[in-house]
């Protein structure tokens, strides 16, 4: 589909936080607005500390805005209670984080199997080890995360964060803690999956060469979007 007529799958209309610390009000996002359509690869690039963590949990409904909304697929979000919330999440976003956030008592398989047990889904194993044999780790699915090296369990990541078929995935410096020749093997396959299944991306980095390989990017300073 032409991105260009594509429905728009995050729309985000004057978004602010702020939070209070002592007799002062820090502003971590100050009127942020902007549109992803369906499909769409999009990059948030700042430096530490300019807003680009506060506003990817904000686009996940993780936490609550000062002012401002924000459309997921047409849905509005901040209308929705936590538990609205929560299904949203478990129905249209999938997560790829820096700490890799792996369940540390589950194996591989056991891991990429949970959102697809907690959505109800019918061959859960299946269809978990299919995306483990994706991600090349077919041979790795009875190990646990600290059996794993850090690449591995980024992989790992990955199948968990497509095994519900999100819509839109939301990835948090997915190589931050990886080192630069496992950083670019992982971010080739994310892409690569990204693709096959036409998923929107919203990816948070500080690397500028990475942020080149999405269709765009979106600047953060201070809390505010630079033209």
């Amino acid at each position: 589909m032409d991105k260009q007529s594509s429905p728009v799958m995050v729309q985000v209309i004057n978004l602010g936080k702020q939070v209070t610390t002592g007799d002062s009000a820090l502003t971590i996002l100050d009127g942020v607005s902007f549109t992803v359509k369906a499909g769409e690869a999009v990059a948030v690039v700042g430096a530490s500390g300019s807003g680009k963590s506060t506003l990817l949990g904000l686009l996940a409904g993780l936490d609550t805005p000062t002012s401002g909304n924000v459309h997921i697929a047409g849905e509005d979000l901040f209308a929705l209670d936590e538990d609205g919330r929560a299904a949203l999440r478990a129905r249209l976003l999938g997560f790829v984080f820096q700490s890799f956030n792996l369940l540390p008592a589950m194996t591989a398989l056991e891991n990429v199997m949970l959102p697809l047990e907690l959505a109800g889904a019918r061959g859960a194993a299946a269809e978990a080890a299919a995306l483990l044999d994706r991600v090349g780790l077919g041979a790795r699915l009875s190990h646990y995360p600290k059996q794993l090296s850090g690449g591995e369990q980024q992989r790992v990541a990955i199948a968990r964060a497509f095994a519900t078929q999100p819509s839109l995935l939301l990835a948090d410096e997915p190589t931050g803690n990886l080192d630069a020749a496992t950083g670019a093997g992982i971010i080739d396959l994310l892409f690569e999956i990204n693709r096959e299944r036409g998923t929107t991306l919203v990816l948070v980095t500080h690397d500028l060469e990475l942020s080149r390989r999405c269709a765009r990017a979106l600047r953060l300073a201070g809390g505010r979007l630079q033209s």
